[in-house]
């Protein structure tokens, strides 16, 4: 999500901080690349031509020129004006203390009735009662896709049969409501290929007989500007009280993200960031404007580890660990919990710091490797597990190796590294949150959690595997960029001593 934008922003700002001194000459030239990076990643342009002049406005100002450090003066600036542009945000429903109505509406293909779905398990898991309700009667799958959508989520679903009124139908659903103690009715109604006068009238007709509490417009991030231009005539004929925009786990480029309040004065409520049901979140524009600038979002990180986390077998863990214990069954289920926050790379990217280091990753695979040292720790057995270090020999790791399909070496390679690890999750045990998170990092830095460090890498699309030269290779090219990181952070703090201009050496400086 964002990534080409992240990279755009992320290049153009670094041109600032590399400036021996910035002038408003070159601090114009680093904001053209911002401005082409979010041309770029499809954002509209008198969108763009309006971030920008504010931007700018500050950026050039005095103040900011001759502060201590106008590039990260800049970087605030663009913060700012990423969360002005997408916000304010308000999350409520609005729900009322009996029945309230909510219209989804949209164009085929863009996830209304998943979305409807993604919506309902929401608003069940807030205490309430939803009722669904198809009435999408132009698409001939739609109404068998939501009863199924519906039995997995545990939510009913009204239809009629043979129905051919979406309207009479959307009436009928609201008096069944009443009387079945639904609370919240969802109404999935019919798309088309595209806009068109007879979708429009339709949907008006749903407006003005049930009169819905709220109409949400689902619109795909995929299509860039056609999604804000869908808005913009939905919103005209409907009047809507938010959006939500799924498919933004793919790679779409984020411009209509970015667009779509600017242009229609419409909010942003939700997005979608993946095919499962769970998968909606509340959009939030500061937190959203840090992940496109990199600075990570440990809040959604928090609130997803909360939500998707058993948080009765975490408290279990906190415990043994606090009692000095921690095997390789404890490490499994710890990756287990990892698996269901998504991607590696995208957690990663939620972390302040990290977002490079998914980058510099590159082609490692790093949930195939977690697969790996899961099947490795299933083969062994319950006394190995807990204590692998003294157990396992030569016999047991090819036995172990075998029955998960790796190498011997890679067995050895997960019992010494684990020993490690054991020594610094205890250490973790009685640390907080921003501790931990703190550790993690040094961690991070120290090739300590690398995930290609545990078991050999395979070459992208060749089946072969790296030789023990080319992993070290790997190895000292991801340490030389970490070093290089780290003098660059210092830099940007001041506290780089090598800098021969902080020397008094007017020869360097």
């Amino acid at each position: 999500m964002f990534e080409s934008l992240q990279e755009g922003l992320s290049s153009a700002l670094r041109t600032l901080s590399g400036k021996a001194r910035l002038t408003e000459a070159n601090m114009r030239e680093g904001l053209q690349l911002v401005q082409q990076s979010l041309l770029e990643a499809d954002v509209s342009f008198p969108v763009v031509k309006d971030f920008m002049a504010r931007v700018t406005e500050e950026a050039v100002g005095e103040q900011v020129l001759k502060s201590l450090r106008p590039d990260q003066q800049v970087v605030g600036i663009v913060h700012r004006e990423l969360v002005n542009l997408m916000g304010p945000v308000d999350h409520s429903l609005h729900l009322r203390p009996d029945v309230t109505v909510l219209m989804m509406c949209g164009l085929q293909g863009s996830g209304k009735t998943t979305t409807c779905g993604k919506l309902a398990r929401m608003i069940l898991e807030r205490g309430r009662k939803p009722l669904l309700v198809a009435a999408d009667l132009q698409r001939p799958a739609a109404v068998h896709q939501l009863h199924v959508i519906g039995e997995q989520i545990g939510v009913p679903v009204y239809s009629e049969e043979g129905a051919s009124d979406p309207v009479a139908l959307c009436q009928n659903a609201v008096k069944h409501a009443r009387t079945t103690g639904a609370q919240v009715v969802i109404l999935d109604t019919a798309g088309r290929l595209h806009i068109d006068q007879e979708l429009m009238q339709q949907l008006e007709r749903i407006d003005r007989r049930v009169t819905p509490d709220q109409v949400y417009l689902v619109v795909d991030a995929m299509t860039g500007q056609d999604a804000v231009n869908s808005a913009k005539a939905f919103n005209e004929a409907l009047e809507l009280d938010g959006c939500i925009m799924t498919k933004l786990d793919g790679d779409a480029r984020g411009g209509a993200a970015l667009s779509v309040k600017a242009v229609t004065g419409v909010p942003l409520k939700f997005i979608g960031t993946g095919e499962h049901l769970d998968a909606l979140e509340e959009f939030h524009p500061e937190r959203m404007a840090g992940r496109i600038l990199g600075m990570g979002d440990v809040l959604t990180l928090v609130e997803q580890a909360q939500q998707k986390f058993d948080q009765d077998e975490m408290r279990q863990q906190e415990e043994r660990l606090r009692r000095g214990e921690f095997t390789l069954d404890d490490f499994r289920k710890q990756l287990s919990q990892i698996g269901r926050l998504g991607p590696l790379n995208k957690i990663m990217g939620m972390i302040p710091g990290m977002g490079g280091l998914s980058k510099m990753m590159g082609d490692v695979d790093a949930e195939g490797d977690m697969r790996r040292l899961v099947g490795i720790i299933d083969s062994m057995t319950a006394d190995e597990r807990r204590n692998p270090s003294k157990v396992i020999d030569q016999s047991r790791r090819r036995r172990i190796a075998e029955g998960a399909g790796v190498e011997p070496h890679e067995v050895s390679q997960l019992v010494k590294q684990f020993d490690g690890m054991a020594d610094v999750m205890k250490q973790m045990a009685g640390m907080g949150m921003r501790d931990r998170m703190r550790k993690v990092q040094e961690l991070q830095r120290g090739g300590f959690l690398d995930p290609g460090a545990t078991l050999t890498k395979q070459k992208k699309g060749t089946g072969k595997r790296l030789s023990a030269g080319e992993r070290t290779e790997l190895k000292r090219q991801r340490e030389k960029e970490m070093r290089r990181r780290k003098r660059e952070e210092k830099r940007q703090r001041g506290d780089d001593h090598s800098d021969p201009r902080h020397n008094g050496d007017p020869r360097k400086s």
